[in-house]
């Protein structure tokens, strides 16, 4: 496929996906939605660390409201189903870890799936902004199930319903992202953080991802169950071989993703 609404590319063993609208804050499309399901898959194939972003001032704007001339000629339900929670699924679903860096507004569907990816890192400047009752609709995209648990029902509620910005520090305060950087030193930080984790044990990555997001709906018992399952396939890896013996040889393992 040959992308005209986003940016493709792999270096170092990091794929790199930037929403490329900027004169629209990155807002999204049909188009841009088709581009995402197929560069996701790609990069899951082809590297070990992914990372999202936006080109220009923003991450994303959400849905471009302005590529239809009636909202009542919009099938939302359909919408979402088809287009959007694709996205969501290969994102919760990747067997490598991804890193959303919002260099800018991150707003309705937007900011759902910068939180929706493993870490957030965002400029100082950047704001996550629940923006859908604004015009009479409830949160998409994944964020009534990712905001509460990530900042706890009483802060998801009144980001929703007040639909006012949070900005990154109180974002990061908030446990909602992982890090907030300058803005002038985004993408140094990240590009720092995918290296590290696409020199990493990659299967051990997709584990943790899994078994944390099982979590949220385990039981206690249920939980030690999925540890010991994973911990023993994981046990059989030449990951973990080649970290046992780094450790006794007291030098930096080679990890090998597999």
């Amino acid at each position: 496929m040959d992308y005209r609404e986003i940016l493709y590319s792999v270096e170092g063993g990091v794929a790199r996906i930037t929403l490329n609208r900027p004169q629209a804050l990155n807002g999204f499309t049909a188009v841009m939605r088709a581009e995402m399901r197929h560069a996701l898959p790609r990069a899951q194939g082809e590297a070990r660390a992914i990372v999202l972003t936006g080109a220009g001032r923003g991450f994303c704007s959400g849905q471009d409201l302005g590529q239809t001339q009636r909202a009542s000629d919009i099938d939302l339900e359909r919408l979402l189903r088809e287009e959007y929670d694709p996205i969501l699924k290969m994102i919760e679903a990747s067997p490598v870890p991804i890193i959303a860096a919002v260099n800018g507004p991150a707003a309705g569907a937007g900011a759902n799936l910068a939180l929706a990816c493993d870490v957030v890192v965002a400029a100082r400047s950047a704001y996550f902004l629940e923006a859908f009752a604004r015009i009479g609709l409830l949160p998409d995209a994944g964020g009534t199930w990712h905001l509460p648990r990530q900042i706890g029902l009483a802060r998801a509620m009144g980001m929703c319903l007040f639909a006012e910005p949070i900005p990154a520090p109180q974002a990061a305060e908030w446990g909602m992202i992982w890090e907030v950087t300058e803005d002038d030193a985004l993408m140094a930080r990240v590009d720092e953080l995918a290296a590290r984790l696409a020199k990493g044990p990659t299967r051990a990555y997709a584990a943790i991802r899994s078994a944390l997001r099982q979590s949220v709906e385990n039981g206690f018992h249920e939980q030690l169950a999925v540890e010991a399952r994973a911990q023993q396939a994981l046990g059989a890896s030449r990951d973990f071989e080649e970290g046992v013996l780094a450790f006794l040889e007291k030098r930096k393992p080679v990890f090998e993703g597999r």
